[in-house]
């Protein structure tokens, strides 16, 4: 089953197939384009009044004749035409394209190093390390949509507050209202019971204030960048390298996902100027794009893992 997928013993018929099919076009196209060579037409304008005195009379009778009969008859016959000289150089370049036992024993090109176990390799390490810095880049974009949305959160909560009367804090309003001469119970009692929203609101700040420093948004958009410039090359290494190792590609899951990839990247890239126009449709279709396309990078990782073994079998260093 190994060998199916990766045929070298059957790469050199498979090349001189394709040799012997280059050869035949190659020399019936010569002979088309220089069928002069082979050939010794007579002029166009030759009658057949002339052919039957040269079949009736005979070379040398015609040739004795066309000398006494002056310009008249010389011009009766004029017409005949030598026959043009051979032209050996077409049938010499066929004959050479045809018989070449160079180009018949060529296995293929050579592709070196890109051809043996370390270019072979460069695909799968190169998607591993795709992988986890989808991963990074999709935490980078929760925390920068978490960032932009935080703010609706504190401002929700803050609208659940009591009145302060101009305190700064609901500890400085609670501190007030009880070391007032008329305590008010029920304001009391209602400031203690927005002390842990307070609370809630101080760490929502904070992480904001995290986030902030952290710049989730930067990171997000240049490793999206380079994840979708690097992605999409090593997605066209990959069956390029095969394809210089077998001969051709093996269409099935590894290649189908791998595409699907690349498009569903394409497909978040594509929103991002809408994104920042404040879409919250193109945010939506970006996130989700992103999310099929980290679950297919999953399945295409998990279905080339046998590939990479068969790799690691067949191929040599370097």
């Amino acid at each position: 089953q190994g060998h199916s997928h990766f045929p070298w013993e059957g790469r050199e018929a498979r090349y001189n197939i394709v040799i012997i099919n280059m050869k035949v076009f190659g020399l019936l196209a010569t002979f088309l384009a220089a069928g002069d060579a082979f050939t010794s037409p007579m002029g166009s304008t030759c009658t057949l009044r002339a052919l039957k005195k040269v079949d009736n009379l005979g070379i040398a009778r015609f040739a004795a004749s066309s000398n006494n009969k002056g310009d008249d008859n010389l011009s009766e016959h004029q017409s005949l035409q030598m026959p043009e000289p051979f032209n050996p150089l077409p049938a010499a370049t066929a004959a050479l394209i045809t018989f070449s036992s160079t180009a018949a024993n060529a296995a293929g090109p050579d592709w070196g190093i890109f051809e043996g176990r370390t270019g072979s390799l460069l695909h799968p390490i190169m998607m591993f390390g795709m992988l986890a810095l989808s991963v990074s880049t999709a935490l980078l974009g929760f925390d920068w949509r978490r960032q932009r949305t935080i703010g609706d959160e504190i401002s929700g909560l803050k609208k659940t507050l009591p009145d302060l009367a101009g305190a700064s804090s609901v500890s400085e309003a609670l501190t007030a209202a009880q070391s007032a001469e008329t305590p008010d119970a029920a304001l009391v009692s209602k400031l203690k019971a927005a002390l842990p929203i307070e609370s809630q609101i101080k760490e929502l700040q904070q992480e904001r204030k995290s986030l902030s420093e952290k710049g989730p948004r930067d990171q997000h958009f240049s490793q999206g960048a380079l994840l979708a410039f690097i992605g999409t090359c090593f997605a066209i290494e990959g069956p390029l390298n095969t394809y210089a190792r077998a001969g051709k590609l093996f269409p099935g899951p590894h290649l189908y996902a791998g595409a699907g990839l690349v498009c569903l990247w394409a497909l978040a890239v594509a929103c991002v100027p809408q994104m920042q126009k404040g879409s919250d449709v193109a945010r939506t279709v970006h996130i989700g794009a992103n999310l099929a396309g980290m679950g297919l990078f999953v399945w295409q990782v998990t279905s080339g893992i046998p590939i990479l073994l068969k790799v690691w079998e067949f191929t040599k260093w370097p």
